[in-house]
């Protein structure tokens, strides 16, 4: 059989055209680089990209996400990352500088910015009026992702703890699952799949917290601070105040005496703080008030960051306020 002789010396050539095509494959299906800023964004991500890939977290939930530096490492993640998630302005606010010398090359979600996310703004410290707490006017479901601002109300006046209503994790999550099937066609059908049993996940969680919440219904309670307001409005609970707005100013002693006077007026039940800070000042209104003390915690500390934390930090709290808040 005529066999032409310039065949072998193309034979190397064709063996490396073979594994460049198949390196070329290889690579074309690794999943997105993900980092997501907090531990409860960060769960529901780890829930839709489950079997896949492993998001990255930004931020520790023992860190306060309102003032942080960061280090190195961090700044290295961001850099490598394909999609950075977040909540906003409000809750990082580090973070609209570092996004933006990211440049193009990193797509970003803005958790605040998402079509029908439900938000509110955020409320004053100091002791409120019980009729404002309960009404649901100030709530706002935005269908343009690129307003600039909500109804009025800039990113920065708007409660950033948006992820304490199950109604908003299951917006979350469907965004996800679409940003992530759009860069990762290969794993969208697990990226579907994973979206619908969290829905279905979700589902028990929002009746389980109806169950739990609903015989707590107009018993006052006083806050660290205002962090809290989508789970009340969500479930019709009513606290009576917050001891400040941002965790990082301390409140003055005009503000503490007004809401000593209020906790003996309303029969406030409980103060709640939050493991993240000093409860000193939880302790120096509650004396000399029959009024117990609890944590709450809307960050996660303690857990494992990972699918179960959102799940797990929402039951927590439940139980917390259940065993604080129930009549005895």
């Amino acid at each position: 059989m005529f066999r032409p002789m310039f065949l072998p010396m193309f034979r190397p050539l064709l063996i490396v055209l073979l594994l460049l095509a198949a390196i070329s494959r290889i690579q074309a299906a690794e999943p997105p680089k993900v980092v997501v800023s907090v531990a409860p964004i960060h769960s529901l991500a780890a829930g839709v990209m489950q079997g896949v890939a492993e998001p990255g977290l930004l931020l520790r939930a023992d860190t306060s996400p309102h003032h942080t530096m960061l280090k190195p490492s961090q700044m290295f993640s961001l850099q490598r990352a394909d999609l950075v998630v977040w909540v906003g302005e409000s809750v990082e606010s580090f973070l609209p500088q570092v996004l933006e010398s990211l440049g193009d090359e990193v797509q970003v979600m803005e958790l605040m910015r998402l079509p029908g996310m439900t938000l509110y703004p955020a409320r004053a410290g100091g002791a409120w009026e019980p009729q404002a707490v309960a009404e649901h006017e100030h709530a706002h479901e935005h269908e343009d992702e690129h307003e600039d601002q909500h109804d009025g109300h800039a990113h920065g006046a708007m409660d950033g703890h948006l992820w304490l209503d199950p109604h908003n994790a299951r917006r979350t999550v469907r965004a996800l699952v679409q940003r992530l099937s759009d860069m990762d066609p290969e794993h969208a059908a697990r990226y579907r799949a994973n979206g619908e049993q969290l829905q279905q996940r979700l589902d028990a969680l929002d009746e389980f917290l109806a169950q739990t919440l609903t015989p707590l219904q107009g018993i006052p309670y006083l806050l660290f601070h205002d962090g809290y307001q989508y789970l009340e409005q969500r479930y019709g609970l009513r606290p009576m105040g917050a001891l400040m707005i941002d965790p990082e100013r301390k409140p003055g002693a005009r503000r503490l005496s007004e809401i000593r006077q209020r906790i003996a007026a309303q029969g406030v039940r409980c103060i709640f703080s939050e493991p993240q800070f000093p409860d000193k000042l939880s302790r120096l209104v509650s004396e000399g008030n029959a009024v117990e003390t609890a944590t709450l915690d809307p960050m996660g500390m303690g857990l494992t960051p990972g699918p179960e934390l959102y799940f797990q930090l929402m039951r927590q709290m439940a139980h917390t306020l259940s065993q604080c808040l129930a009549p005895r």
